[in-house]
């Protein structure tokens, strides 16, 4: 006897279920392994650049630690924190972390230049708060869409000067990192860089979490 239609359509629905369990599963694991290889990427990345600035005699630039967002940049004073982005609690963790790393895995710092923005203030204040700061404006947040070549000129000149044997950091903005290395970073992200004061390479990364 042939088994009712009800049942060929009860198994039917069955192993349709089953396909889009396996399918999700494959999914889950595909993602997983992206992952997986892109945060051992990171850590490669980061180890990398560790390397590097134990020898001392480089030049980093430093996205600003964490913020809380939603500044109005129309309605930004450089001079005015409270119409600024400011650091998180979170923010204020990453920068001591990222200060007690520097000193414990890097060359000692030979300067540390800020934009005026608070953010990047506090970051180097939390993070090197026994360093000497320099407040450079150039490093000020940069207009993408309107960028001012000048400000950009500047830094490039600044940047340049390679230090003799320490490290020279600069804490800055994301705009500003673009401009000058085509590169995102994430807040709290160094990128370290070379260049002659017309173009600029990127050498590593220390991600700081």
């Amino acid at each position: 006897m042939r088994p009712p239609l009800s049942a060929y359509m009860f198994n039917e629905k069955a192993r349709g279920r089953m396909r889009a369990v396996f399918k999700h599963i494959r999914t889950t694991i595909g993602l997983a392994a992206v992952i997986l290889s892109a945060g051992v990427f990171s850590a490669n990345a980061t180890e990398a650049g560790w390397a590097l600035l134990r020898s001392g005699g480089h030049t980093v630039l430093i996205r600003h630690a964490m913020t809380m967002g939603g500044a109005n940049d129309a309605l930004v004073d450089p001079n005015d924190c409270s119409t600024q982005n400011r650091l998180t609690e979170q923010g204020k963790l990453q920068a001591r972390r990222m200060g007690a790393l520097f000193a414990t895995r890097a060359a000692p710092i030979e300067r540390i230049v800020s934009s005026e923005y608070c953010a990047a203030v506090e970051t180097a204040r939390s993070a090197f708060p026994y360093e000497e700061l320099e407040i450079n404006t150039a490093f000020d947040s940069l207009d993408e869409s309107a960028p001012d070549e000048r400000q950009i000129a500047t830094m490039k000149q600044t940047l340049a000067a390679s230090p003799r044997s320490g490290n020279a950091i600069f804490i800055t903005h994301l705009s500003n990192i673009r401009s000058l290395t085509g590169q995102s970073a994430r807040e709290g992200e160094a990128v370290i860089v070379e260049g002659d004061g017309e173009s600029m390479r990127v050498l590593g990364k220390i991600i700081f979490r």
